[in-house]
């Protein structure tokens, strides 16, 4: 038996990160299903909301640095940006970077739209009971991170 406090061994660490895996798949799948019900408002795909936030925490990106940031690959990427675009909720912008690969930022419309979607999950998960602390989301986000970080090198393309 483990101390709770006390790293775990690496055979101990593996079987308990893929319990970690066997609830984050399902899980994923899920909110991402009650993204796609929750935002017809806004018109938003799951892919086009996964643009919208990420412009909206990082500012206007390229289609190739939303792909890397979101591991997804640059195709799939250029079709949301296309989506969004249609939508008039994002634009591109001259790149003073690099002239062949434009900026896409938000719009007003796209801005309003992200937001409202936004706050509709977090009005969502309010609900979720129990009696969570903010140490136990900053130790899921840790544990979270740490395997993310193992697979950053995997290619997405």
């Amino acid at each position: 038996m483990n101390d709770i406090d006390t790293p775990l061994a690496p055979d101990a660490l593996g079987p308990r990160l893929m319990e970690v895996f066997a609830l984050v798949g399902p899980l994923y799948r899920r909110v991402q299903r009650k993204v796609e019900q929750t935002a017809p408002a806004e018109g938003l795909s799951v892919g086009v909301r996964a643009v919208l936030d990420l412009l909206r925490e990082h500012g206007p990106m390229t289609v190739p640095q939303m792909g890397r940031a979101q591991a997804l690959s640059r195709q799939f990427v250029q079709r949301m940006v296309n989506d969004a675009t249609a939508q008039h909720l994002v634009e591109p912008t001259p790149n003073p970077a690099h002239r062949r690969s434009s900026l896409i930022e938000l719009t007003e419309k796209g801005e309003a739209a992200i937001t409202a979607v936004t706050e509709r999950e977090h009005e969502l998960l309010r609900q979720v009971g129990g009696d969570l602390t903010d140490a136990d989301i900053a130790a899921c986000v840790r544990v979270l991170t740490r395997m993310l970080d193992l697979f950053e090198d995997v290619d997405v393309n």
